[in-house]
């Protein structure tokens, strides 16, 4: 996992061969005014999800993984707490894995919890269970989907 703000991801763009493209789309990209949906990039090698709405305030959501592609997520506008733990300190065994939408949901709660303002940004590897939305107030986000 990667936390970090915008202007810092450029030192982390050797990282993965993606990773570059990524950061150009970015910068040269009005995120704040898309409207939510899938935007692709680069085929299914990258592709951007914009997200709106309010966060969750009492609750912590369901941890998730993904085993096709790396999360950047990006606030826009509000912040956002995310929820961590290492997967393999989860118990994954089992777990119905949606291939489609590259995502299995855990029934654990996170380890630690990272905090994110506008223009901070979370690089989250496959590895790294998380829960996202975890807030309150009004959050867009931008959540660029990188294939491993």
């Amino acid at each position: 996992m990667i936390v970090d703000s915008l202007k810092g991801f450029e030192r982390y763009i050797s990282f993965h061969p993606l990773f570059e493209k990524a950061f150009r789309y970015i910068g040269r990209t009005d995120l704040l005014s898309m409207k939510p949906g899938d935007y692709e990039i680069d085929g299914k090698d990258i592709y951007c999800k914009i997200w709106e709405g309010e966060c969750i305030e009492n609750e912590i959501p369901k941890l998730e993984v993904h085993d096709t592609y790396i999360d950047i997520h990006l606030v826009l506008s509000g912040t956002e707490t995310i929820g961590v733990k290492d997967r393999s300190r989860c118990q994954g065994d089992n777990i119905p894995y949606d291939e489609k939408s590259d995502v299995a949901y855990l029934d654990e709660v996170p380890e630690n919890f990272i905090n994110l303002g506008e223009m901070n940004l979370a690089v989250l590897f496959p590895h790294d269970a998380h829960a996202p939305l975890i807030g309150s107030g009004f959050l867009k986000k931008a959540i660029i989907k990188i294939r491993m």
